[in-house]
This record gives structure tokens, C-alpha cells and sequence, in this order.
């Protein structure tokens, strides 16, 4: 794409409109603003962040900006928008637990009633975020609407259906669609559905992805100036502040979306710009913790050279962050590793399984000698405050007790290593998401309708898309929560991290089931005549 810079533009003003969602980094949205004022510094761009506004200031907030900016284009960022995602603001996880495996008939009322709530929630979240598009269309009718952002990328198509007339739905990078948006949209560009004026709706793929060099470190001050919330995220020193350094992903990992929304080709930012963007928000803004927003910050051969470049920069810089992103270990050496801990690595986030069956049912393409291979590198590297976060798939297809078993024993060499107290494993479960593989395999297998809507407000077919089945659903829902009630008995200095608990209560229940071979020492968790398992089958 050509980076010659316009002065002029058929467009003169631009407001960015966050939908409301828990506090987090808009990066997307400043990404986009950023660019488009590099290329088109003459339009007047806005940010307007309703999840820091009151819920019942913000369609009058939204007026507000409208009648004073009267922007010929608005464009939303919608984050999330299925009731299945557990995240700060509600415990869906738990409910859904409660709801299918508590032994207690009181608690599964009362967690059908909580179920009730959150769906209403996200069905008026859903009907209030359109009316915040059809607020625009009705206040300036000429305008052009744009939504893009993490829903709209796994949910296009169903959300271009349910827009006003001339809205553009952008899936995936948003650059080369605002660029060709702002300047008329004569030259469409990007993976788009486009609502035109008679309510058809057109789709166009991305015919090449964005130049991901050409995207320099972000222009703070100007950020700054054009978003009033910006001051609510850099000031405290410690809201984590997201940074991207390549998009893309070969893999094709068969509960995922990241290789089709971003590409399989890997692509890379300069690792000059991505730490000078930290050093930034570091000496400038105070901000000390630093998310890698990568879908993997490391993973291919080539993409460790890419991340030793981007630390052998920070510790050039001297910049001192906490920092941490999402990681893949395959290539892992010893050298980076010491870079990763001596820049300031925070935690090592990965999903984890410890079964090569289901790593290869999973199609993750790593194996897994190789994984614990690397975790012994940052051991050797010196690690010692760093957390080791665990997002478990458990009971995906194809998982057996005997892979249950595999992982508990491989989580076990990881508290050797680290300690205990180091070792985050999260109760996971895979998500089903529409157009992946394990979508097409539960729909062959019968386990989801034909046809069914991937937004449904059906509160079973919503269970379903949050996959744990029987027979261990059942098993591991009860460990959930016996550790959950265990947990809320104790105090912070004598609690056990749920996720550990799990995992021990877990093991105890499948090796009654197992030959003598298969009993293990366990940690003591609880009496088991006092156990809610116990109780529930005596």
C-alpha cells in the first residue's frame, strides 16, 4: 500500500465510538486513529470510550459528540458478544457450573436465575449497542457508519444483517478499510460486509493484507489530545497497555479464528518502533505493565529472531516494564530466555496441555517434550517472581481420563520447578466459535444443529458452545466446585488457588476409578468425609 501522505480527503472529521465493555486498553481503536492521522493528518478525528462513562450517561454522551462534531463518519469498536466469555464483570464460568453439576438443589435454582439475568444482560447489551448505530443514523443521516473490532471479526456477516442501512462492518485489520472509507470509499478496501442504502449486504474479502512495516510507533501526544479517557488508562501505572508487534498466524489450531481474520502469513512491525512505542509509554506516560497483543507474541522460527530483536532493543533502552502476552515455546533458546526474564517478563501466559494426544487432536502443532523443554530454560534463565499461567482446554474432544491424568502429572513437574505458588493452571474450556474446524466436527457429530445461530440467547444451545460434555463434564464441574467452596471458606493467606485445587480434587475422583497403579499422592485439600462430593454420593 502507498504511504504517500494526502492533505486532503473526502472526509473531514472521524468520531471513534468504543461500545461499552470491562475497562481495557482500547489498542485497536488508537491503532486506526493513529494511522489515519499519519496518512490524512488534515481530517479532525475523536475518541469517545463509553465503557469509562456511567451506563446511563452514555447515550447522552454519544449525542453530545454527535451535535458538536457532527462527523461524516462513525465508527464503533465492539469488543465482545457472547454470553458463553466469562470475564471481570460476571462469573458465567461458575454459574454454568452451578447451574449443571451443583449437588445442591437450591444452588442450581439460584444459578438458573443468575443464567436468566445474564443472558437478559447481553440480549439488552446486544439491543443497546445497535441503538447506539441507529442514534447516529437518526441524529446525521448522511454520516457513514463503520463497526469493527473483536466481536465484529468472528461475527460479521451477522452483525452487517443487523445494522442500519450504509453501514460498513470491517472483519479483522481495519487500516486499509478507514483509509478507503475516509477517503470516499470510491476504492473500497479491506475484508468488509458493506449494508448498502437498500439493505443488501455486499461482502468483500481482503484482497492483500496491510503493510504491517509501514505502521510506526503511535503518536502519543496526539493520541492524547483526541481521546479525553486516554489519562484514565496511562495514569495510574496499572492498567496494562496493550502493544502490537506482528499479526498473522501460520497455525491452525482447530478451535481458533486468528489465522483467518489476520492472515496465515506472519507479518512484522519494526522492532525499532515497537520499543520505542514502550519506551513511550514508559519514561512519558509512567506505565509499567506492557500486554503483547500479538495472537502468539512468540511462535515460529522466525518470530523468536523478531522478539530477540524487540528485547535486544527494550534492554538497549534500558526500559522498565513488566511485561507478558500470550506465548508459543517451540523455539525457545536459552539466550532469548534470559533476554525475555531480564527485559522484565511478568508471566509466562500459554495454553497447556500435558497430553501429546491432545495436543495433536487439538492441532496445536508443538510438541510437548519441546514445551517443557523451554520451561526448564527460563528455569535455568534465573526466573523468580514470574508467574506461570496455565489456560487448561480441558475436556475438549477427544480428552480421556488418561489425558487428565497426563496433564495433572505434567502440571506437578511444573510446581517442581517453579513452586507451588508460581503455577496459575486456569479452568478452561474451548469456546466454540462459528467457521472453525471443531465447529464443522460438532456439527458432523450431531453435538450442534445445522444451521444453528453462533448468537443465539438459547441458554442451552449457549451451554453447548461452552463444551465440557459428560461423561468428565459432570466429574469436572464437581471439582470446580468443591474447590470454589473450599476456596470461599478461606482467607487470602490460607486459600488454595482454585485452578490447583481443581486439578487435585480432580485427579482424587479419577483415580478411584482407576487401577491401584493409577493412584497418586495428592495434595490434602479437604477431609473427603467433609467434601461436597462426599457428601453428594454417600
Amino acid at each position: 500500500m502507498s504511504q504517500q501522505v494526502h492533505s486532503v480527503s473526502s472526509v473531514s472529521s472521524v468520531l471513534y465510538v468504543r461500545l461499552p465493555v470491562w475497562k481495557i486498553w482500547p489498542g485497536g481503536v488508537v491503532y486506526v486513529a493513529d494511522y489515519i492521522h499519519k496518512q490524512r493528518p488534515a481530517i479532525r478525528q475523536e475518541i469517545l470510550d463509553l465503557a469509562v462513562i456511567p451506563p446511563r450517561q452514555r447515550k447522552a454522551a454519544l449525542a453530545e459528540r454527535l451535535a458538536e462534531l457532527k462527523p461524516e463518519v462513525v465508527a464503533f469498536s465492539w469488543r465482545n458478544m457472547q454470553t458463553f466469555g466469562p470475564h471481570p464483570e460476571n462469573d458465567a464460568l461458575d454459574v454454568v457450573m452451578n447451574f449443571d453439576h451443583s449437588p445442591s438443589p437450591w444452588k442450581r435454582v439460584k444459578a438458573a436465575w443468575q443464567a436468566v439475568g445474564i443472558i437478559t444482560d447481553y440480549a439488552m447489551q446486544r439491543v443497546r449497542n445497535f441503538g447506539y448505530l441507529k442514534l447516529v443514523r437518526k441524529l446525521l443521516p448522511q454520516s457513514r457508519l463503520v463497526v469493527g473490532g473483536t466481536a465484529v471479526s468472528i461475527f460479521g456477516k451477522y452483525i452487517a444483517a443487523r445494522c442500519p442501512t450504509d453501514t460498513v462492518v470491517v472483519v479483522g485489520e481495519g487500516e486499509d478499510a478507514m483509509i478507503s472509507i475516509v477517503d470516499g470509499f470510491t476504492a473500497p478496501a479491506g475484508n468488509y460486509y458493506h449494508k448498502d442504502a437498500t439493505g443488501q449486504v455486499h461482502h468483500h474479502p481482503a484482497e492483500e493484507t496491510f503493510d504491517l512495516p509501514s505502521l510506526t510507533a503511535i503518536d502519543f501526544p496526539y493520541i492524547d489530545s483526541i481521546f479525553p479517557a486516554f489519562r484514565e488508562y496511562v495514569g495510574s501505572g496499572k492498567e496494562a497497555i496493550g502493544v502490537h508487534t506482528k499479526r498473522g498466524c501460520p497455525f491452525q489450531c482447530n478451535f481458533c479464528l486468528y489465522n483467518k481474520i489476520e492472515g496465515a502469513h506472519q507479518r512484522y512491525r519494526d522492532p525499532v518502533e515497537v520499543a520505542k512505542e514502550v519506551e513511550t509509554l514508559s519514561t512519558v506516560y509512567g506505565v509499567t505493565h506492557i500486554w503483547f497483543t500479538d495472537a502468539q507474541f512468540c511462535s515460529t522460527r522466525r518470530s523468536m529472531a523478531h522478539v530477540e530483536a524487540i528485547l535486544d532493543e527494550m534492554l538497549a533502552r534500558n526500559v522498565k516494564v513488566r511485561w507478558t502476552g500470550y506465548l508459543r515455546l517451540n523455539y525457545l533458546t536459552a539466550g532469548i530466555a534470559k533476554k525475555m526474564v531480564a527485559s522484565g517478563l511478568e508471566s509466562i501466559d500459554l495454553s497447556f496441555t500435558g497430553s501429546q494426544d491432545m495436543i495433536d487432536s487439538l492441532t496445536l502443532g508443538y510438541a510437548l517434550d519441546q514445551q517443557m523443554a523451554a520451561f526448564r530454560l527460563f528455569q535455568d534463565a534465573g526466573m523468580t517472581d514470574q508467574m506461570i499461567k496455565l489456560y487448561l482446554p480441558l475436556n475438549a474432544p477427544d480428552e480421556s481420563p488418561e489425558t487428565l491424568f497426563a496433564t495433572i502429572d505434567r502440571i506437578d513437574e511444573l510446581y517442581e520447578m517453579f513452586g507451588r505458588d508460581k503455577v496459575l493452571p486456569f479452568i478452561f474450556f474451548v469456546g466454540v466459535q462459528p467457521n472453525t474446524p471443531i465447529e464443522k466436527k460438532l456439527i458432523a457429530a450431531g453435538y450442534l444443529p445445522k444451521g444453528y445461530d453462533p448468537l443465539t440467547l438459547n441458554p442451552f444451545l449457549i451451554k453447548k458452545l461452552l463444551y465440557n460434555p459428560q461423561p468428565l463434564g459432570r466429574q469436572i464441574g464437581r471439582a470446580y466446585l468443591e474447590a470454589l467452596e473450599y476456596s470461599s471458606k478461606m482467607d487470602d493467606t490460607q486459600g488454595e488457588y482454585i485452578g490447583r485445587a481443581t486439578l487435585e480434587i480432580l485427579a482424587r475422583e479419577l483415580g478411584r476409578q482407576q487401577s491401584p497403579s493409577r493412584q497418586r499422592r495428592l495434595f490434602p485439600i479437604l477431609p473427603e468425609a467433609d467434601t461436597p462430593t462426599a457428601r453428594s454420593e454417600a
